[in-house]
């Protein structure tokens, strides 16, 4: 597998921690959205999209959030012995979208994205700048981003140089 398009939209407050949001594009057919970029304590890391964890009222049957102490539509208010119920004297607030299984493909986004994240910052100095997560398509090339082409005159992505291949085992089963 190959990481063929990395777009980053940065965020307008650079003292905040979250520094921008991007997209990773796998072999010009799989797209994982809403990936955060984050200033962490150790220097940026990418953090993978997530999702609000939630459980049924026992009351309603209505979706809340695992921390909510009363359910959103019926009003039942839910005591601490509820959520251990399922299992979760730690509470977990968010799971995963997607996310890479092993070390070699967690370091092969985090390295395409961290240098497609420094190239984003220099050209948002630069005039005329055009943010590259909005999308940039056309009729003509079957859903192919032409943002490359139309921005800057060539035909591959700004970090194809840095993208890395991740071979997908052959036990992997068909779709």
């Amino acid at each position: 597998m190959k990481i063929t398009d990395v777009r980053i939209k940065l965020m307008d407050d650079p003292t905040e921690r979250l520094k921008a949001f991007c997209c990773v594009t796998f072999d010009h057919c799989f797209v994982i959205r809403d990936l955060k970029i984050i200033e962490g304590s150790h220097g940026l890391f990418v953090a993978m999209p997530s999702r609000k964890l939630t459980v049924h009222c026992p009351k309603c049957r209505v979706k809340n959030h695992v921390k909510a102490n009363y359910c959103n539509q019926c009003g039942y208010r839910f005591d601490l012995t509820y959520h251990r119920r399922f299992g979760m004297e730690k509470l977990k607030l968010y799971a995963d979208i997607a996310h890479p299984i092993n070390t070699d493909c967690r370091e092969m986004i985090q390295d395409a994205v961290t240098i497609a994240y420094e190239e984003e910052k220099e050209r948002s100095l630069l005039p005329g700048y055009v943010c590259s997560y909005d999308d940039f398509y056309d009729d003509e090339t079957n859903g192919e981003s032409i943002f490359f082409d139309h921005f800057h005159g060539r035909s591959e992505p700004h970090h194809a140089l840095v993208t890395a291949h991740y071979p997908i085992p052959e036990s992997t089963p068909s779709m």
